[in-house]
């Protein structure tokens, strides 16, 4: 039975990363842009990235958003952060230019232009923390379907890596001690 929670725990955990850390996209309205004084600190602080380049690590710091609504009505806002060659490893440094992008294709409902927004991370309003955007795309409509190769491509990997490294100890345990054992 033990066994049993800590493999649904281990589970449960790498779920949570892959989760977290997997690009995500979502079709959205871009309503707005704005920069923001945030304090980086305790519990929110794992989910953003460290200072940018250059720039002395502070307590707080601006922190460029992006205002989006869905074809529901629901509003989403992103980041607009740097991650540098940190982890998760998207090495993006270009986010001046994607919040110019953003504010490029700021529409309202009734003249939509709509985007795929590539994101990673989650959102909270509990501990402020934010998907962090890391590119813009623009999209024929709220209805377009788009195919997550990336995920598709790591996650299959992943699972054929797990399948080796089983059949890798599977052989060395029956080697160890036996076929009967294995």
């Amino acid at each position: 039975m033990i066994k049993w929670i800590l493999w649904g725990l281990f589970a449960a955990i790498l779920g949570s990363c892959l989760h977290y850390t997997l690009p995500q996209r979502d079709i959205v309205i871009v309503t707005g842009t704005e920069i923001i004084r945030q304090d980086v600190g305790g519990l929110n602080s794992w989910f953003y990235a460290g200072a940018d380049s250059g720039n002395a690590t502070t307590a707080n710091r601006d922190l460029r958003l992006i205002n989006t609504t869905d074809a529901d009505g629901t509003t989403r806002v992103y980041r607009n952060e740097d991650t540098g060659v940190g982890w998760p490893p998207y090495f993006k440094f270009d986010s001046a230019d994607l919040q110019a992008d953003a504010q490029a294709v700021i529409s309202t409902r009734a003249e939509p232009q709509w985007v795929a927004v590539r994101h990673y991370g989650w959102r909270s309003t509990l501990i402020s923390i934010y998907p962090n955007a890391t590119s813009l795309k623009p999209v024929a409509g709220p209805d377009v379907t788009l195919i997550p190769w990336f995920n598709i491509i790591v996650l299959v990997g992943l699972l054929a890596f797990i399948r080796a490294v089983q059949v890798r100890v599977a052989r060395w345990w029956g080697r160890k001690f036996g076929d009967a054992a294995a």
